[in-house]
């Protein structure tokens, strides 16, 4: 046992570092303190990574720094338990095998720009900062999520935690949009693909011959809205909603998603007439749309009578500015420089990126039916979606186009959001009016 002032720090060999300040418990494994604070050789990289070791326990709320004079005997310490650790892990370490590489720290208060900087370097790209301020024209509900802070740095995360964490976050957006939608939902099957079936309290029989298909959003690799885009829209239409839940990459890329969905719309069309369908999609699913509506033409089948484009994009070739300028939650969070090759490997493969369904904005988008584009000003996905809406204004298609201010990427996922629920009443008010023709 080796004390900090404030601080109790337990060594457990094979297990990891055990932090306790009598009120809370941390546990970290030997591969989080070596990857993390124990990299460099020396007494400069010892203080660094101990630095890290720190900020880690202040992000945990752990309160390190209860004494005026106790940092001042950091380094010291630093020293000896890393020391102490370095040797342990060492012996865990297997020979010949490098340690990993140092990961950056998080960007703090104090090293955060306060002005505006840009450079233009030899090949056009710009390298700037901007200091951009909450804006006052979304609501105050808005105002508190976006001044959310998340950090700029941190480990990546799996694609097993990214699924474990979004099916817990679909869980509890279920229940949180069930309240405020009354529904019914049961899972079945048609054409041999999964789907949520969500029936809204209140249908009347005028409705009961009409169905909205819904393609979820998730990345191609995860399920993040077939509740989300599900629930808000069946109860605001008052129209029965079929939720795909088509199979995903990398374990099924493209495309397995485009067949499962055309699949379950072709089975539709068995129940339903096709001017009394809507197919619609947010983020990947808005992607998944634009696709499905492609192949749905090269197949010679009826088309629906309208679709729904929410933050997507049709072209897998070539990248807009807004995936470089925000990341999946707009001005905050990680973000990483962009790089050339295919947007989204794992889904596309080894498909030539201007493939027409893949990428239907190199597609005869003639004759497709009237469609909604809805994004906001920090989506990532802002000019895959006004590039689109282009294109398919440019073919003559009745497409409308909704940008709402400063939010970002499906933010019309929240319903505390007062902008979510105009997003989503939107949504809703054009599926009614196109099947009411």
């Amino acid at each position: 046992m080796f004390p900090f002032p404030g601080v109790i720090v337990i060594w457990k060999p094979l297990r990891g570092i055990h932090f306790s300040d009598g009120l809370r418990q941390i546990d970290t494994s030997p591969f989080e303190i070596q990857s993390e604070a124990i990299q460099a050789p020396g007494l400069s990289g010892i203080v660094d990574g101990f630095r890290r070791f720190v900020l880690a326990l202040r992000q945990a709320g752990v309160p390190i720094e209860r004494e005026p004079d106790s940092m001042r005997l950091l380094p010291r310490h630093a020293a000896l338990l890393l020391l102490i650790c370095s040797a342990v892990l060492a012996a865990q370490q297997p020979a010949g095998v490098p340690a990993p590489a140092s990961a950056p720290l998080p960007t703090t208060a104090a090293e955060a720009p306060n002005r505006d900087t840009s450079f233009i370097d030899a090949q056009g790209t710009a390298h700037v900062t901007r200091v951009v301020p909450v804006p006052g024209t979304i609501s105050p509900q808005a105002q508190l999520s976006l001044g959310r802070a998340e950090p700029d740095q941190g480990p990546p995360q799996s694609l097993a935690d990214r699924r474990r964490l979004t099916d817990a976050y679909t869980a509890r957006a279920r229940v949180a949009w069930s309240r405020l939608c009354p529904n019914q939902l049961v899972d079945d099957t048609i054409a041999g693909v999964p789907v949520h079936i969500v029936t809204p309290d209140g249908l009347s029989d005028a409705n009961k011959d009409k169905v909205l298909l819904n393609l979820h959003g998730g990345g191609f690799n995860s399920d993040s809205g077939s509740y989300t885009e599900s629930i808000p829209i069946a109860s605001y239409a008052k129209i029965k909603v079929v939720a795909v839940l088509y199979r995903l990459a990398p374990e099924h890329p493209f495309p397995a998603a485009v067949d499962d969905s055309v699949a379950v719309y072709k089975e539709l069309l068995k129940t339903y007439k096709p001017n009394h369908i809507v197919i619609y999609g947010t983020s990947a699913g808005a992607i998944l749309t634009a696709e499905v509506a492609t192949k749905l033409k090269q197949l010679g089948l009826p088309l629906p009578a309208a679709m729904g484009i929410f933050s997507g994009m049709g072209d897998f070739a070539r990248l807009g500015d807004s995936q470089a300028l925000y990341a999946l939650r707009g001005l905050s969070g990680h973000l990483d420089p962009p790089r050339s090759g295919v947007p989204d490997s794992e889904y596309a493969t080894t498909t030539d990126p201007k493939d027409l369904v893949l990428s239907p904005i190199y597609s005869d988008l003639h004759g497709l039916p009237p469609t909604l584009f809805i994004t906001s000003g920090r989506d990532l996905l802002l000019s895959g979606t006004v590039n689109l809406h282009r294109a398919y204004l440019n073919a003559g298609i009745d497409a409308r186009l909704v940008v709402f201010d400063a939010l970002p990427h499906a933010f019309w996922y929240d319903p505390m959001l007062p902008e979510a629920q105009e997003a989503n009443h939107l949504m809703a008010d054009f599926f009614v009016k196109q099947l009411s023709r």
